[in-house]
């Protein structure tokens, strides 16, 4: 065994290991970290899994066995980030002019609380324009450094909070109704909220951040899986077309917005068009999807995609959507059904919270 080669297999096995982690349903922070960085993952794998192929001599049976379960890490990772490549089908299909919906624009933004580059935001806000923008880690400076916007967007709902929890939510749209919630954490709150689109159709908007597993905000991922699920609940039970957006502190394809998905029977407009990749905005190789917008099957997508870096560690997203006047979604761009076991997990989570 050369040095090179002893290289690629220690690499290779520990990228294995971390990929294995993703499979343990524990709550542990360091557990559920794992499924963030799995587009590096996969890479890594893919670059230490060919260097031990073409530097091992397969004389001993540890090296097959290496290359073989090598090959199974690998292509579960491939099949678990492929649907959010432009190879796969959308899910969300696409708008066409021969729809006649009513058009809707967001834009949300993590702003970082302690970012003072509030003009790098409002510069994205005039040329994007969109209907609604949503910002979070939103404090009374961000409030004032935002308040320019306030004569476009009349109708706004506003908790600044110096916990890095703040949510300013700006609409040109009229709110019927809204409630501040606290789903989970009496310091981590929710928007709830009823938008009237320029046609008079209804929208039921929730706008969430729960908090992330890590060894600075929270040990476990409990609390931030339970505020899904129950915003999952909610949404699978409103009588109107739905849109969940917001910071979700979790990637897109973990086992946990999965089951967020199938619950809510909510669509993800990345799949089949990209990942995205909304955090870390300063660090260009460590980067995964954290901001979300999750709709009902009554929209279709006209445009997405990622606003220029506004000084935050969290790039903008923005998204248009167009409400059809009845389903606008083939049966096969549906979510998996919620089964029996995923009931079951949903109940263990939301206990556990409470304990």
């Amino acid at each position: 065994m050369t040095i090179i080669n002893s290289i690629f297999q220690i690499g290779l096995t520990l990228f294995m290991a971390l990929t294995a982690l993703q499979l343990i349903r524990k709550d542990d922070w360091w557990i559920r970290m794992s499924d963030f960085p799995h587009i590096q993952l996969t890479v890594l794998t893919l670059i230490f899994f060919l260097g031990t192929v073409f530097t091992c001599k397969y004389i001993q049976w540890h090296e097959w066995f290496l290359v073989g379960f090598g090959a199974i890490t690998l292509i579960y990772q491939v099949v678990i980030i492929y649907p959010y490549t432009t190879l796969s089908s959308k899910q969300a299909k696409d708008w066409s002019e021969s729809k006649n919906g009513q058009s809707l624009a967001i834009m949300e933004s993590n702003v970082y609380q302690y970012n003072e580059d509030y003009h790098l935001l409002v510069e994205q806000v005039e040329k994007y324009d969109p209907d609604l923008l949503i910002t979070l880690e939103t404090d009374k400076k961000w409030e004032d450094g935002l308040s320019s916007l306030e004569e476009k967007y009349p109708n706004t709902i506003k908790l600044p909070l110096d916990n890095t929890y703040g949510v300013l939510f700006y609409s040109k749209l009229e709110i019927v109704e809204h409630s501040i919630e606290y789903l989970i954490d009496d310091e981590i709150p929710s928007i709830h909220a009823i938008i009237k689109l320029r046609n008079g159709e209804l929208v039921k908007l929730y706008i969430v951040h729960p908090e992330p597993p890590s060894p600075t905000e929270n040990y476990r991922s409990t609390e931030r899986d339970a505020e899904l699920i129950v915003i999952g609940k909610m949404a699978v039970d409103s009588p109107y077309p739905v849109i969940v957006a917001g910071d979700l502190n979790d990637v897109a394809w973990s086992h946990t917005t999965r089951l967020f998905q199938r619950l809510s029977n909510l669509l993800d407009p990345r799949i089949g068009r990209g990942f995205f990749n909304t955090f870390h905005a300063k660090y260009r190789l460590m980067r995964w999807p954290l901001d979300h917008v999750f709709h009902s099957d009554d929209f279709l997508v006209k445009n997405i995609e990622r606003v220029p870096n506004i000084g935050s560690d969290h790039f903008p997203m923005y998204i248009e959507l167009s409400l059809e006047s009845k389903k606008a979604q083939r049966k096969n761009g549906s979510t998996e059904e919620f089964s029996t076991e995923d009931k079951e997990e949903a109940k263990k989570k939301l206990e556990k919270v409470k304990e």
